[in-house]
């Protein structure tokens, strides 16, 4: 914008009356303004409540299926043993169980090690630890140990010397796919296979003569070996070899190099060995299915109330957004409680929003057929509170009589627990067809004014947006092109009244005045 310095001449406050000549170019600027910035908060409204109805008809289309009801639970007679759990494919009924093995990795419990003094003898006023070499635990040599990961079929050459710290070999093991670790109070390495299972162990050996006498050093040495003298040296470390998980269920074996079984329906995980057979119970997980249907109605709730009371906002009349000029004659404080008022408001009335709580509460009024009887939702104990009796907002909020979480109903009997435990394949048919009716009254909120998964008419808000920056360009145009225009003149009048003033001062000194 040009520096324009007018009124010297005339002693006009000119920037004041432009500015009130063009007050109706401004006016509908600023109009355009507050209307477009309003647009892009109910754009914002729309989409943060759009999330929360497709996270919410996403969860639906997964209650649509069978198998979400389709619950099972699994006991074990003796639990110290194994541990059972059923998928919905599994069978209900009595099952036997014996645990024969349990997978183990292939362990070497080292030796006891310690500082060696000159003569070679343990030098007990030294404390062997993880930076100890191994010229200090009696090793000089240059010997290669290689360790074999049988998970992978790579084997790893380990180079030791003397100045190798034990800390090294630790992570060189580890570095080859092995566990290792020192435990600095007991003296010992600890070294065992990444996995259970035959097929997952390690080996650990010595390439020549050096890496035999490392390894013995290190308490690792895994048969007797000969020292300098010739005289046999035992190690007194532990070696448990890797063995595969082996199980019995109803008399079929099944091997694993893990302590998981998955065998039709079930997931089974070996403690420990039994002396005979345990028993596994599996029935109908009447709790589970209770809770999937009370979670549907709690996500259902908190959805529902949120978009009645964006419906019944109060009204905003009066309340519009601020331009830059209006919010620095109010404080931050009042800044936000007037924009709060306006956003609070944005979906009062909204036709879209209004059809879509009408589909999703005419989906849950409704009676769906199952095997020739109609049920509804009351049928299970499961209804609303009314009018009268519901909070602000929260007329639609069901609530499932006997729920112990839910104060307005814990007293009542409990239908729905009872009626899934006397008859399950009924109460899953009615919710398959519920929550089918959800979903459908959801999809078909979204048309050709609306991108996929919308449920409101994004498309045509975008196009409106769109509109105000096109209309709002042109008001601005305008409002330049006024302005300029009362400028020139006011510019022109204060150029005469130079003149004029030039012209009277001459004269003045013509005449001696």
């Amino acid at each position: 914008m040009p520096i324009r310095i007018t009124g010297l001449n005339s002693g006009l406050d000119t920037e004041s009356i432009i500015s009130a000549l063009v007050s109706s170019y401004s006016y509908k600027t600023s109009k355009y303004k507050k209307a477009q910035t309003k647009l892009s908060w109910k754009q914002e409204a729309w989409s943060t409540l759009n999330s929360k109805v497709y996270s919410f008809y996403n969860n639906v289309g997964k209650l649509k299926l069978s198998s979400a009801y389709n619950m099972r639970t699994a006991s074990v007679s003796d639990s110290t043993k194994a541990k059972v759990s059923a998928a919905s494919g599994a069978t209900n009924g009595v099952q036997s169980l014996e645990v024969l093995e349990v997978a183990k990795s292939d362990y070497l419990t080292g030796g006891k090690i310690s500082i060696k003094d000159a003569s070679g003898a343990e030098d007990k006023t030294k404390t062997v630890s993880s930076a100890s070499t191994l010229s200090e635990l009696g090793y000089t040599g240059t010997g290669t140990i290689e360790v074999t990961n049988k998970e992978t079929g790579k084997t790893t050459s380990i180079s030791v010397t003397g100045d190798t710290k034990i800390s090294d070999f630790v992570k060189s093991l580890s570095d080859a796919g092995v566990k290792a670790s020192f435990d600095e109070k007991n003296g010992r390495l600890f070294v065992s296979s990444a996995k259970t299972g035959t097929e997952n162990g390690f080996e650990l050996k010595s390439k020549n003569a050096d890496g035999d006498k490392a390894l013995l050093a290190l308490g690792l040495a895994m048969t007797s070996t000969v020292s300098d003298t010739g005289a046999k040296v035992n190690d007194d470390n532990n070696w448990s070899a890797a063995s595969d998980a082996k199980i019995k269920l109803n008399g079929a074996e099944y091997t694993s190099s893990t302590n998981e079984f998955a065998v039709n329906g079930l997931s089974v995980t070996a403690l420990a060995k039994t002396s005979g057979e345990i028993s596994v119970t599996v029935a109908t997980d009447s709790e589970g299915i209770y809770e999937q249907v009370k979670d549907l109605l709690s996500q259902y709730n908190s959805l529902i109330n949120e978009m009645n009371k964006l419906y019944n906002a109060d009204s905003a009349k009066g309340y519009e957004p601020l331009t830059d000029d209006e919010k620095d004659s109010m404080s931050d404080t009042e800044v936000e409680k007037w924009e709060a008022k306006v956003k609070d408001s944005l979906l009062r009335r909204d036709d879209s929003l209004e059809s879509l709580i009408s589909s999703m509460t005419t989906a849950m009024s409704k009676g769906y057929e199952v095997n020739g009887k109609t049920y509804y939702l009351t049928s299970f104990g499961i209804s609303t509170l009314g009018y009268m009796n519901s909070a602000k907002n929260e007329q639609y909020a069901y609530h499932i009589n006997g729920d112990e979480d839910d104060s307005a109903t814990s007293g009542k009997e409990d239908k729905l627990l009872a009626a899934i435990k006397e008859d399950p394949d009924s109460v899953a048919g009615f919710m398959q067809q519920l929550a089918t009716g959800l979903y459908d009254s959801i999809d078909k909120k979204t048309s050709t004014l609306s991108s996929v998964f919308k449920v409101y008419n994004d498309k045509e808000m975008a196009s409106e947006y769109s509109d105000y920056t096109t209309t709002i360009k042109k008001w601005e145009d305008k409002l330049s092109e006024q302005e300029d225009y009362y400028y020139k003149k006011f510019s022109a009048m204060e150029t005469a009244l130079a003149k004029l003033n030039s012209q009277t001062s001459s004269l003045s000194g013509l005449f001696g005045s």
